[in-house]
């Protein structure tokens, strides 16, 4: 993954694509199983993570 063509969605759009609640988005970026950078007071999550998540969720699911 570059910098020049990572994807940032905001916790709205993950919330939309993990079909969870914002709390819920809140407490995986917390507990370090979602990864997020801050831009100034933005909190971004790159798209990347959000695939790596559901990966290593479908992974201890098996």
């Amino acid at each position: 993954m570059t910098t020049a063509t990572a994807e940032l969605l905001t916790v709205p759009e993950v919330m939309a694509r993990l079909k969870l609640g914002r709390s819920t988005v809140y407490d995986l970026i917390r507990s370090r199983r979602l990864v997020s950078i801050t831009i100034g007071r933005a909190r971004r999550i790159p798209a990347d993570a959000v695939r790596d998540f559901i990966v290593n969720e479908i992974e201890e699911a098996a």
